[in-house]
């Protein structure tokens, strides 16, 4: 890892190229994302928010995805792939927040990922996206550019989340995920990583094949 100055002139950098990134699922609520980040799974965002459009009308809180019959919440979410298990996962988390939280998501880590199906980085998009509690959002993208730029040399995304909690400044936790996300799609792609136009080029280790 490169040194924590010069790990945080990037952060600094990374912030500066994407200053107001917004998340690419839509939702106006907690059980909204927490439902659209279920069907996310192996799923691209935007046909996730094409069935997340139809399905936020149906279903207005957790006591209607616990009740909805597992049939055809499938048919319902089919669009996304493994619409089985989604269904399924949907169903019981929601079923869990009305046993145990009275209907409402919870605002705590804890209580987050003691859901069924729901770990850190789930938990930390929805209490930065929805309640303004900062947290690093550790996704495929986060993971990718952190490691690729230096930011991190761990692979396990709880040491990656520690790392970047160290140099990013705790109010930009949420922002900086999503800016690195950004990054990730539209520069530091998995495949073929555009360096030869990214903006991070002068201060990123990397040095991956690019176009």
């Amino acid at each position: 890892m490169p040194a924590k100055d010069e790990a945080r002139k990037l952060v600094r950098r990374i912030l500066r190229e994407y200053p107001s990134p917004r998340p690419t699922l839509d939702f106006s609520n907690g059980l909204e994302l927490l439902v659209a980040t279920i069907l996310a799974a192996q799923c691209t965002d935007e046909r996730v928010n094409q069935v997340t459009k139809r399905l936020f009308e149906k279903y207005r809180d957790a006591g209607a995805y616990a009740e909805a019959k597992q049939s055809q919440l499938e048919k319902e979410v089919k669009s996304t792939g493994f619409f089985r298990q989604k269904a399924k996962a949907i169903r019981e988390v929601c079923r869990k927040i009305v046993e145990k939280h009275g209907g409402e998501v919870p605002r705590t880590m804890e209580e987050l990922t003691a859901l069924p199906g729901v770990g850190r980085k789930t938990a930390n998009m929805v209490l930065g996206d929805t309640f303004g509690m900062p947290g690093i959002i550790v996704d495929t993208h986060v993971k990718r550019v952190s490691e690729r730029t230096g930011l991190t040399d761990e692979r396990n995304p709880d040491k990656i989340e520690a790392d970047l909690q160290a140099i990013v400044p705790k109010r930009k936790w949420t922002v900086f995920s999503h800016a690195v996300m950004a990054h990730g799609r539209s520069n530091c792609v998995a495949r073929k990583p555009h360096c030869s136009r990214c903006p991070l080029r002068k201060l990123c280790p990397y040095g991956g094949p690019s176009d």
